[in-house]
């Protein structure tokens, strides 16, 4: 079977739970023979006790959180035998490249890795890969192969945030203004997509808008604070900052609100942790691009669970991405979306 590559759009992201299995992969395991009477119990029944490892790029995270529990669901779904894992920050490469390691060691199946780096895991998926063991990569692609990729396309994505982002200071009359790009970490493929993207999106009808500088948090949500905050007595006529991940919405939103400029800058950020979502309601964020991953963790295990079962899932799948701001923030249709399941592990 040819691999496939499939994009879901925002409608196909609000289907938190359902979708994952039935609209992608649940065929994968309805196979069998024709005269079987029950190809989907027969098929799960199959993978019933596989060992696979999820690991996150950071267990503190709620966005990560959010993933293992997606995972969580699938694995008592599918009846496979999990193990969830991730390192404290998305800075911590090194040990997440032990994890795997380390996953490789304890004879796991296959492997659902959101890896830290584009380049840094390439050398112990390669290991794991050669010793049979799949590996589904979610959220940020790597330069190696792998058996399946699920992620948004962070272009397309980063350009709704800028879209929006010069729609708010056209409305605040400052389609010429200055904008800040307030960034978790240096380097992530992710991270570069966003902003390339957000750049695209923010030249399309505001092409005088400046984007002074490019300010690198590294994940610290106390740094995010603090930069913001001297961004804001540095440069008083800012005219908007874009956040690209929880990280540095959060940080962002407290700066603002601390320095009383909700009136004067406009905020779009990435992500949705409670308090992301809190400053959307209160002003702090006008506006956040929402993934879904309780949809990477859940679809993540399922598509493991196949390529074990030696059925080929969609080599890319995107869920897209929704805007949320104070106009549907509240929307019944949003809230599993905005505040999905958690779990560490």
């Amino acid at each position: 079977m040819a691999t496939k590559s499939v994009s879901l759009g925002a409608a196909g992201l609000a289907a938190v739970v359902t979708l994952a299995v039935g609209v992608v992969a649940g065929r994968a395991f309805a196979g069998g023979s024709d005269d079987d009477g029950g190809g989907g119990n027969a098929g799960t029944a199959a993978i019933a006790g596989t060992k696979i490892d999820v690991i996150v790029k950071a267990t503190e995270s709620e966005f990560w959180q959010s993933m293992l529990a997606g995972a969580k669901k699938a694995g008592t779904d599918l009846g496979v035998e999990l193990d969830l894992f991730g390192p404290t920050s998305e800075a911590d490469i090194e040990p997440q490249v032990r994890l795997v390691e380390d996953a490789i060691s304890r004879g796991a199946k296959a492997i659902v890795l959101a890896p830290n780096s584009s380049t840094a895991l390439n050398g112990v998926i390669d290991r794991a890969r050669s010793g049979g063991i799949k590996v589904i990569v979610v959220d940020n692609a790597v330069q190696t192969k792998s058996d399946g990729f699920i992620g948004t396309d962070n272009v397309k994505a980063g350009a709704q945030a800028g879209q929006r982002l010069c729609e708010l200071i056209t409305q605040a009359g400052k389609p010429n203004g200055k904008v800040l790009h307030e960034s978790a970490v240096s380097g992530v493929q992710v991270l570069i997509d966003r902003f390339e993207g957000f750049k695209q999106g923010l030249a399309e009808k505001c092409p005088q808008a400046t984007i002074v500088q490019t300010l690198v948090n590294d994940n610290d949500l106390n740094k995010a604070v603090g930069q913001v905050n001297d961004a804001l007595t540095r440069v008083p006529d800012l005219a908007g900052i874009f956040a690209d991940n929880n990280t540095s919405g959060v940080g962002t939103a407290k700066a603002v609100q601390e320095k009383g400029a909700a009136d004067r800058v406009a905020v779009v950020a990435f992500d949705s942790d409670p308090a992301e979502v809190e400053a959307v309601r209160s002003g702090g964020i006008d506006a956040i691009v929402v993934q879904n991953p309780f949809f990477f963790g859940y679809q993540g295990v399922v598509e493991a669970a196949m390529a074990v079962a030696g059925s080929n899932a969609p080599q890319r799948l995107d869920p897209g991405a929704v805007l949320v701001d104070k106009s549907n923030v509240d929307a019944e249709e949003l809230q599993a979306l905005l505040n999905p399941p958690k779990t560490k592990g």
